[in-house]
């Protein structure tokens, strides 16, 4: 079946004289990243009195009218699926969920529909742009299927280059709520140990000399009974970050099936109240909007089974 294409027509500002074309036209037609323009100027879609720009080097006048000529998103392998999302903000550029735990965030093996991603495709329908050519929601972080809390998601290309590169400078404030086993000492640290897949264990996250640089700032809201709520404040985002990092100074999440080591009583309570997840919830979500550059932040209370374990364990 051909692909429809889309003309879209973009007039170079005079302060986007002399620059670069796939900088200027980034600047015209901002629903479009650079990278995306790059790609399209390469393949002949970029035309100026009927003539196509190949070079996004090129420099381009003030007062340039150009079309581009964007093909139609490809259509995105997922499904579209009316699964219920809790939205905590949306706007044409970026939405911001509050995912449940036991939600996956993006098809893999074992989990090909069901997910946030087929939950967002419904969700956004046909506002969803192309990212990168394709149909789908632009997924720049995830949390764990068990892990419950915001996350935000991008609807069109320059929306998802700007989340990527406030992930990559680490500029996110992420923070997050857990319940681990045993009070801390010192009440409020750092752990700064780099994390990588380990060679033991191919499906377990483990500090490794070598590995990618993670950073995790934790401090104790409220001792529990042999156990306390603490925050952890992410400067580095890696898989199962908190959950490694937490275990290695001997506090793990409570509930945690691979790096946890919870029993006796707690193990108990953890049956009697069907709690069966790391009591880990991602409650706080600040970044800048990569298209207005308004300053959001997000908070997020902990789900109700995290709230009963925080009570059944307060002295």
């Amino acid at each position: 079946m051909n692909r429809g294409v889309s003309i879209i027509e973009a007039t170079i500002a005079p302060t986007a004289d002399g620059w670069r074309l796939d900088r200027a036209l980034a600047d015209a037609a901002p629903r479009f990243s650079r990278e995306r323009l790059k790609s399209l100027i390469s393949a002949g879609a970029v035309l100026r009195d009927g003539a196509a720009f190949r070079d996004p080097a090129k420099r381009a006048a003030a007062g340039d009218v150009f079309t581009i000529a964007v093909p139609d998103p490809t259509p995105a392998h997922n499904e579209a699926q009316d699964i219920p999302l809790v939205v905590a903000y949306e706007d044409e550029h970026l939405i911001v969920v509050d995912k449940p735990a036991g939600l996956v965030v993006h098809p893999a093996a074992g989990n090909f529909d069901g997910t946030l991603v087929n939950a967002l495709l419904h969700h956004c329908g046909g506002s969803l742009s192309g990212i990168g050519g394709v149909a789908r929601p632009g997924i720049v972080h995830r949390i764990d299927k068990d892990t419950s809390g915001l996350m935000v998601a991008a609807k069109t290309d320059r929306a998802h280059e700007g989340l990527a590169r406030q992930f990559h400078d680490h500029s996110i404030d992420r923070r997050y709520r857990a319940i681990v086993d045993g009070i801390p000492r010192p009440a409020a640290g750092k752990v700064d140990a780099p994390l990588a897949r380990s060679p033991q264990n191919r499906k377990k996250i483990a500090i490794v000399a070598g590995g990618k640089r993670a950073v995790t700032h934790f401090s104790t809201v409220q001792p529990l009974r042999d156990a306390a709520l603490i925050e952890c404040r992410l400067e580095t985002g890696r898989t199962h970050q908190v959950r490694v990092h937490m275990a290695s100074i001997g506090h793990p999440l409570l509930g945690d099936p691979v790096y946890g080591r919870t029993k006796g009583g707690r193990k108990g309570l953890l049956e009697t109240l069907g709690f069966r997840r790391q009591a880990l919830h991602a409650a706080h979500l600040g970044f800048i909007h990569p298209i207005d550059s308004t300053a959001l932040s997000f908070q997020s209370a902990m789900p109700a089974d995290m709230q009963e374990l925080f009570s059944q364990l307060h002295v």
